[in-house]
């Protein structure tokens, strides 16, 4: 089923992402991780998923293939998980909004880090509290921006024939 907003899906899933890697890399260095080491080392953990996992192998150093595929991936999947809670959060207001997307954040954690891991398993590394609190606000950023995006577009019209 295609959304009725695909480029609004798309907006919440871009700013939520983007929002859950700065406070992923604000809390790493908050506490006391070296945030590029840490930010190439995961780079790396995705971008295997397409290009193998012998890049698992390379050191810290920056690779454009690796960051674009990372950068595509983790995109893809905030894209992904949008779709999925676009529905979802529809009805909700701002604070409620918050709340369930952080407990949707807390679910996706769950999948990403230990039911990916069964595929991919080198993702057990990332495990922990700045992982954990990563997913919470992209869980809630993403059900926020949608209810405030909900409070911008016009409701949806029934066609003739349809019930609501």
């Amino acid at each position: 089923m295609i959304p009725p907003y695909p480029l609004a899906v798309a907006c919440a899933a871009i700013f939520a992402g983007t929002v859950a890697t700065f406070a992923q890399m604000l809390l790493w260095w908050l506490a006391g991780t070296p945030v590029i080491d840490t930010l190439l080392r995961d780079a790396r953990l995705t971008a295997a998923i397409i290009m193998g996992a012998e890049v698992l192998q390379q050191g810290p150093g920056w690779r454009w293939d690796v960051m674009a595929w990372a950068t595509a991936i983790h995109f893809a999947l905030s894209v992904t998980y949008a779709l999925i809670a676009w529905p979802l959060a529809r009805a909700l207001n701002l604070a409620a909004a918050v709340r369930f997307g952080a407990l949707y954040g807390a679910a996706i954690y769950v999948i990403n880090l230990h039911g990916f891991t069964y595929v991919f398993p080198w993702f057990d590394v990332s495990r922990g509290w700045v992982t954990t609190l990563a997913h919470l606000v992209f869980g809630a950023s993403l059900f926020a921006s949608r209810a405030c995006l909900a409070r911008r577009m016009p409701p949806k019209r029934a066609k003739f024939g349809e019930l609501r």
